[in-house]
């Protein structure tokens, strides 16, 4: 399978000075349903899962914004838009955004489709709201800039390249073409969910049919590009990514984001008796009481905890109430109740209420906590 070489050096690329994303516009697709999720996706939309007590989505932005990239499309669903539009105007106020209904979702290039308007003849990078990256986003935008190709994609190896936009690259390091989700993949270069395009794109999405899953498909459009002689090149990304589709890729996208945590941050209350040792982010209101804490742990507002031990790898969110429980590696949203249990590896969504005997339940088997009352034996 071709594989990608080495870090780009800017000069090769034809690149002088930071260009920074000035003139360049933001496009965020959040209109995706989430359904490997289950029946939490039906209540929290994936790209607000939290990750280290922060939404997905609001690393997104943090990207955009890093790479002075400030005018900002945000592309939401009809049934979970409102959730998107609170969260971004709770969490980050000082950026401005232009949300944009998607009324069905009919694949990515149609969420850039009903950003047209919005768009206008701009070039944007289109950042897909489920996808996590280590690093920044400051070269791939010097290189779109400077270089001014119609399209920029990142590429990055993965085990599973049936999952993704698969890219083949020619004995040149050209991209010769490109194949969504192939069954027999012949190439391990995934597409990552960061894209930069000229409005050259608009007239091959127009001119697109939708695929056999009945989408307009992202892939195509780029292909259609290249079909069409228009410059496309691509960029490896050196840093971690993570296309969060599954509670599998949500836990291992927050073991990645706390383990790049700096020092210890704490504004909650903890007792004399409790030990703690790593990289410990207590907020405000929280209180932990005869516990154990093993970094690196995130803790949110308003939960207590109290003679449990907890970590390492694993954030626990606002209004928790957790008493004499086991927890690692693992994720529990706003609101849970865990009792007497003890379990790796784990999502527990909010309002859950969990109670379990003393027997370790190890994270083999990935379970999805869907509200209610759970009871480990």
């Amino acid at each position: 399978m071709p594989r990608l070489g080495g870090r780009y050096r800017l000069a090769e690329m034809g690149v002088e000075s930071p260009a920074r994303g000035d003139g360049m516009k933001g496009l965020i697709l959040a209109g995706g349903r989430g359904m490997r999720f289950g029946s939490l996706a039906r209540s929290l939309p994936k790209q607000l899962m939290p990750v280290a007590n922060r939404p997905i989505l609001d690393y997104a932005i943090d990207q955009l914004v890093n790479a002075g990239i400030r005018d900002i499309g945000v592309v939401i669903s009809p049934k979970t838009g409102h959730q998107i539009r609170d969260a971004l105007t709770r969490n980050s106020p000082s950026v401005d955004c232009t949300f944009i209904v998607q009324e069905r979702p009919l694949g990515l290039a149609h969420g850039v489709l009903v950003a047209r308007e919005f768009l206008a003849d701009e070039p944007f990078l289109l950042y897909l709201g489920d996808n996590l990256m280590g690093g920044d986003l400051e070269s791939f935008v010097n290189v779109f800039q400077s270089a001014s190709p119609d399209a920029l994609v990142l590429l990055k190896p993965v085990g599973d390249p049936r999952r993704f936009g698969v890219a083949e690259l020619n004995r040149q390091g050209d991209i010769l073409r490109l194949i969504e989700k192939p069954s027999r993949p012949t190439s391990d270069l995934a597409l990552v969910g960061i894209y930069a395009f000229s409005p050259a794109v608009h007239d091959v999405i127009a001119a697109l049919e939708p695929s056999e899953r009945g989408e307009l498909e992202i892939t195509h459009a780029l292909q259609a590009l290249i079909d069409r002689g228009a410059i496309v090149r691509h960029m490896p990304l050196n840093s971690w990514w993570i296309d969060v589709g599954r509670a599998g890729d949500l836990l291992e996208a927050n073991r990645l984001v706390l383990g790049a945590l700096i020092g210890t941050d704490v504004q909650g209350f903890i007792d004399e008796e409790s030990r703690v040792s790593g990289c410990i982010h207590l907020a405000p209101g929280s209180c932990v009481t005869r516990c154990r804490l093993t970094g690196p742990v995130a803790i949110g507002s308003g939960t207590r905890i109290t003679d449990s031990i907890i970590g390492p790898a694993t954030s626990i969110g606002r209004d928790c109430e957790i008493v004499q429980a086991h927890i690692a590696g693992s994720v529990v949203l706003d609101g849970a109740s865990i009792e007497g249990a003890r379990f790796e590896n784990r999502v527990v969504a909010s309002s859950e209420e969990i109670v379990g005997d003393d027997r370790a339940e190890r994270g083999e088997r990935l379970v999805l906590y869907e509200g209610g009352r759970s009871q480990l034996r």
